[in-house]
């Protein structure tokens, strides 16, 4: 792989998961303005689709698929719409901080799944470097503060499962159909099929509101097109680009980007454990970024 198109996968992890971070920044004051998970899922995952719809346009992009991709894209997008479904669930049952940290165990599943599997070489750097994310990913997320909200066992179940569907999806990006499958033609299938689910979803389940300020509208924009449709698209350029163990290993920067906005946004303070989460962090990219790609 050529340095230049390693440096572009790196840049787009890092894009997609620190723009990932500002997901529960929006979906917070979404869901603290009275509006319920299918209703925020709907409106994040219906705007990502229109931004990226017109992005593929402008760009001259085409939406024709094969029967046989169709399928890929059909199952690849029941993946990623169950981990925002998962993990809005962990989330309502469970401390977000438990959850998330639940949830960053997925470069672990990654990175066993392409070496079980796809005979990805095992690498000393790479356990390190995951585990070095993980880590720094947990000590971001824990808050001792905080207590289970509802049922424990189905916020962990939730949590859990959150794993491999999101390790399945980044799996399968770029070991199916979908590799050969234009990144934003893919996206835009996944967005829109997922948009689809959640529709139904607030349908059966009372509705949807029409959010009626602007403030709303404006943090249901900025859920669906920065958080959501950069991030989504972001992700599938660095997976293709350096792979999904590579790419997993930068997830890490999400909780990172919501401690800032804890910080810069709400007061938050600065603690130990944040310092040492970020060191770690730190040290993950620093170790992904001397790793060879097998």
């Amino acid at each position: 792989m050529k340095y230049a198109d390693r440096m572009a996968g790196v840049a787009s992890a890092i894009i997609s998961s620190a723009t990932f971070g500002f997901a529960p920044f929006f979906t917070k004051k979404l869901l603290d303005a009275g509006l319920g998970s299918f209703e925020t899922l709907s409106y994040r995952w219906g705007f990502a689709t229109l931004s990226l719809v017109v992005f593929a346009i402008l760009s001259g992009r085409s939406f024709r698929v094969g029967r046989r991709d169709f399928l890929t894209i059909l199952w690849l997008s029941v993946l990623r719409a169950a981990t925002s479904f998962l993990l809005i669930i962990a989330y309502a049952n469970i401390a977000t901080g438990a959850a998330s940290t639940i949830h960053f165990i997925y470069p672990l599943a990654v990175a066993a799944t392409m070496m079980l599997f796809f005979h990805e070489r095992f690498s000393w750097l790479t356990m390190a470097a995951i585990l070095a994310s993980m880590g720094g990913a947990a000590l971001l997320s824990l808050d001792s503060s905080e207590q289970p909200v509802g049922n424990t066992l189905w916020g962990t179940v939730a949590a859990c499962m959150s794993v491999l569907t999101y390790g399945g999806y980044m799996v399968g990006v770029k070991n199916s159909r979908a590799a050969e499958i234009d990144s934003q033609t893919l996206t835009c299938y996944v967005t829109g099929i997922g948009a689809l689910f959640f529709i139904c979803g607030g349908l059966f389940t009372g509705g949807i509101r029409l959010l009626d300020t602007a403030p709303l509208w404006m943090d249901a924009v900025g859920l669906g097109v920065f958080a959501t449709a950069v991030s989504n698209i972001t992700l599938v350029w660095g997976i293709k680009r350096i792979g999904p163990t590579m790419t997993s290993f930068f997830g890490a920067f999400e909780p990172l980007t919501s401690v800032i906005l804890g910080i810069l946004v709400f007061g938050e303070p600065f603690t130990l454990r944040t310092s040492l989460g970020v060191v770690l962090i730190i040290a993950a990219v620093l170790l992904a970024a001397t790793r060879k790609n097998d």
